[in-house]
């Protein structure tokens, strides 16, 4: 069965998506069974283009390289052009849609709106947005759930790094009772370089040249891009919903090389530690910077790099460690979940 696949979006991630499935085509049909059609394209930018049959995706990505629109695509008698995001869902034959919209995480919107409506159109999404599942995670799983449509959002923690994942399939008979880590790259990066000698202003600089950090890099430095993934973790994970805006949050920006070096020689490093713990039946989340001993298996992850630590009563200490950014990787992560949601709509053969 051809999966139709819809984008919502197609900056970076969502071409970075397409791009992988073009180029893996072949091996995803034979060793995964999935053969897929992208029949629709809707993104602010670039413009919107619909086609019930498929898209080429080569002709589409000339279009964006030679006139940044989609919507200079050869036309027939089937194709559409110019419907919104909520026409292209509701409208649109696809099975599943790819939402990689520029998101307000501080709303959720608009993602959340496209997802609640590809649900209640019957159509299952993927995403990479922390917004819709940080902040409307019980409503939209029990929608996905009552429609018996797939929700899938592996990429909005870890990227391609699968931090969701795993927990759920790999430690799965496990008692999670707490889970710490470094889930911002950026924060990380500056830290590392603190610790190289670099003072504060000179590792965001620094960052900024390379690319970890935005223009405005409040989001990072402060703490809420972390405090919203701690939220999906709890929420996903412990299965305790904590929203973003009670999670404990402080960022880096109070930390300074005498900070640092006073850490060092206490035999301890400084990294922002986003923190989920379970004890009493209670759940608790912060995200804050936490002076920890040189030994600790998260002292020791340098540079971009995100790490994560699940505590289980069986398993013991389990630390997963990958990119946590990067469009190919955040691009993959979306291929994860459309992995996942193929195997789960077709019958096991016996």
């Amino acid at each position: 069965m051809t999966m139709k696949i819809a984008f919502i979006g197609f900056g970076g991630v969502g071409q970075s998506l397409a791009k992988i499935m073009k180029e893996r085509q072949e091996n995803l049909n034979s060793v995964h069974g999935l053969d897929f059609s992208v029949v629709a394209v809707a993104d602010m930018r670039l413009g919107a283009v619909y086609h019930p049959e498929g898209l080429n995706l080569d002709l589409l990505f000339e279009g964006i390289s030679e006139h940044a629109t989609v919507e200079t695509y050869p036309e027939d008698h089937q194709t559409i052009k110019g419907w919104s995001s909520l026409e292209t869902i509701k409208h649109s034959n696809a099975d599943v849609i790819v939402e990689v919209t520029f998101t307000d995480v501080k709303t959720g919107e608009p993602a959340i709106s496209h997802c609640r409506t590809a649900f209640t159109h019957g159509k299952s999404v993927v995403t990479t947005n922390k917004g819709p599942v940080a902040l409307a995670y019980e409503e939209l799983v029990q929608l996905a759930e009552d429609q018996g449509v797939f929700f899938g959002f592996e990429g909005t923690v870890m990227s391609g790094t699968p931090a969701l994942r795993m927990p759920e399939t790999t430690l799965a008979g496990n008692q999670i009772t707490e889970i710490k880590g470094i889930l911002n790259g950026t924060t990380n990066y500056m830290i590392t370089e603190m610790e190289k000698g670099l003072s504060y202003k000179d590792a965001l600089e620094k960052a900024q040249k390379l690319g970890y950090a935005e223009a405005d890099p409040t989001s990072d430095v402060e703490g809420y891009d972390a405090r919203y993934k701690v939220s999906i973790l709890s929420s996903h994970v412990m299965r305790s919903p904590i929203p973003p805006h009670e999670v404990e949050c402080e960022g880096i920006s109070g930390l300074n090389l005498e900070k640092i070096r006073d850490a060092w020689k206490d035999g301890e490093k400084y990294r922002l530690i986003a923190r989920v713990e379970k004890s009493s039946g209670s759940v608790k989340a912060s995200v804050k910077p936490e002076r920890i001993p040189m030994d600790d298996p998260l002292a020791g992850v340098t540079g971009a790099t995100n790490a994560i630590v699940y505590e289980c009563d069986l398993a013991g200490s389990i630390m997963l460690t990958g990119a946590g950014a990067g469009l190919t990787e955040t691009g993959y992560s979306l291929l994860i979940d459309l992995i996942h949601y193929h195997k789960q709509r077709t019958p096991t053969k016996i």
